[in-house]
């Protein structure tokens, strides 16, 4: 007499999978979860004692009369007439500062991306200025550049002829827009030259075969594949300039509309010694920046996603 036993039930394939991803999910979230614990108390708790200071009337030349003021300080730093202007000039100071390093990032990355003599050395020397500190690029450029008695530009001027220029104070938002732009055009540099080196060959020969030239080539097969590379550029610029403090406080300390948000609780809180109308600045700030990171990293998202689907 044999004895038959009911086969085993065995789980779907599909569904061991399942299991397996959960598993290595849950694992990478613990690997991650130190770290993430780790910059949310770095970040948020400064935030949050600067929200307590906000609501705090704290000024260090009367350091007796503190008191809780609620939103009065907002007011003020709403109705004072600094914020506006302040974002304005850091709208434009980002705006032309982004521009002009594209446009010679681009211009640098096609020179690079040719078979020349001596290309990597160029490529190093050419990374050299985003390296710098942003403090040390500052004091290089308003010392050794703009300044109207040594300054290497009105060196250059007087060979040619010209007036000298006192940068600083005669054009105080064009010189920080030519620091700025010095210094990231290496990084606009990189983004693009790593899309060029990426372009297809054999488009580029069948283009060269049909008779297109070298600017038909680069207006309609070449910017069209780089279109991707130039919106994170654009992007991942914009959020680094527009918290850049140095090249204002260094060469021309808010003057002449270069006065940016930065710059403006700076001053509140380490020239006018208000901690409590600062520490509102700061929040409104940090407001205004979630609201500009959020577009950005929304369009950053289309962004590798379109790209993901060319």
């Amino acid at each position: 007499m044999t004895t038959t036993t009911a086969p085993r039930a065995v789980a779907p394939p599909s569904e061991g999978r399942k299991q397996a991803q959960r598993k290595n999910t849950w694992i990478s979230r613990g690997l991650l979860s130190p770290a993430v614990i780790f910059l949310i108390l770095l970040t948020q708790i400064p935030f949050v004692v600067t929200i307590g200071f906000s609501t705090i009337r704290w000024n260090l030349l009367y350091p007796l009369q503190r008191g809780f003021t609620g939103i009065d300080n907002y007011k003020a730093a709403l109705s004072s007439g600094d914020l506006w202007p302040a974002i304005v000039a850091t709208v434009l100071i980002t705006a032309f500062a982004v521009v002009f390093s594209l446009l010679f990032g681009l211009l640098f990355a096609v020179l690079l991306d040719r078979n020349l003599p001596g290309r990597a050395i160029a490529r190093t020397l050419m990374i050299t200025p985003f390296l710098i500190m942003p403090a040390a690029a500052s004091l290089i450029w308003k010392y050794s550049m703009f300044d109207t008695n040594i300054g290497m530009v009105n060196w250059a001027l007087q060979l040619l002829h010209l007036p000298i220029v006192s940068w600083s104070t005669e054009h105080p938002m064009a010189s920080v827009v030519i620091v700025l732009t010095w210094q990231f055009t290496p990084f606009m540099m990189l983004i693009l030259l790593a899309g060029l080196q990426g372009q297809s060959r054999e488009v580029l020969e069948a283009a060269q075969v049909d008779g297109a030239g070298a600017w038909r080539t680069f207006t309609w097969i070449t910017l069209p594949h780089l279109r991707m590379y130039i919106e994170i550029g654009v992007l991942l610029g914009s959020v680094i300039i527009i918290q850049v403090f140095d090249p204002v406080a260094i060469l021309t300390k808010g003057t002449g509309g270069t006065k940016t948000l930065a710059y403006l609780l700076y001053e509140r809180a380490f020239i006018g010694l208000n901690i409590g109308e600062a520490a509102a600045y700061g929040v409104v700030t940090v407001v205004l920046t979630i609201i500009v990171a959020t577009v950005a990293l929304k369009t950053l998202f289309k962004v590798f996603m379109a790209g993901g689907e060319r």
